[in-house]
């Protein structure tokens, strides 16, 4: 499993802007805007610089890091949820977090190698792409590493056959399909979503972030 390294640190400014032209243009300006949720927040508008909070996106929900807020104040924050489109962040919100509490947060998986149901003409397929587990903030990781190269045709993974580092717990249920590997013509069977269904509605997601 890939752990947390260093803190990053990430500066926010009070933020007045709350709805429609005022945030379109504090974006235009390469500010996101945030809300910080937590024990001693209720629901605090800040604004952040995008390449830097993009930086602290890649990393994953699960990085904990420190939200440098005005007056000196610093507190330790995971990303509780972001908007984005088109590659942009529309919005994120923070949520607050006790070093010496246990949380349940989203890990994405690493999967790694090749299936040796698909060396053997099936197809892998994954069901899902994150795990959640609960830990204290400082035993999360920032992405789970499973390896998939024992997956024969017919075989499926799931959540409970993962080993999780000491201090984890899963919150996942067990019996989830986490990805399996099927034969081709079951695979071609197989319902896809349709385009309709798929792709989100970019103007609903604006008007969200823009509350």
């Amino acid at each position: 499993m890939k752990s947390n390294g260093k803190m990053a640190q990430l500066t926010a400014t009070p933020r007045t802007e709350k709805k429609g032209a005022a945030l379109r243009l504090l974006r235009q300006g390469g500010r996101v805007p945030a809300v910080v949720y937590g024990p001693e927040f209720e629901g605090a508008s800040i604004h952040v610089d995008e390449k830097e909070m993009l930086k602290v996106a890649r990393t994953g929900r699960s990085e904990m890091f420190n939200l440098n807020l005005e007056g000196g104040k610093t507190v330790p924050v995971l990303i509780k949820d972001q908007q984005e489109r088109n590659g942009r962040l529309l919005h994120v919100d923070f949520l607050q977090i006790s070093k010496n509490k246990p949380i349940s947060v989203s890990v994405p998986i690493d999967f790694q190698g090749t299936a040796a149901g698909s060396k053997a003409g099936g197809v892998f397929q994954t069901q899902e792409t994150e795990l959640e587990v609960e830990g204290l903030p400082a035993d999360l990781p920032s992405s789970i590493e499973v390896d998939v190269s024992g997956l024969d045709i017919g075989d499926r993974l799931t959540a409970e056959d993962i080993k999780l580092d000491k201090g984890l717990t899963l919150i996942t249920s067990p019996d989830s399909i986490i990805a399996s590997v099927m034969p081709p013509q079951a695979a071609e069977e197989e319902p896809t979503a349709s385009a309709d269904e798929a792709e989100p509605v970019a103007a609903e997601e604006e008007k969200a972030a823009d509350e």
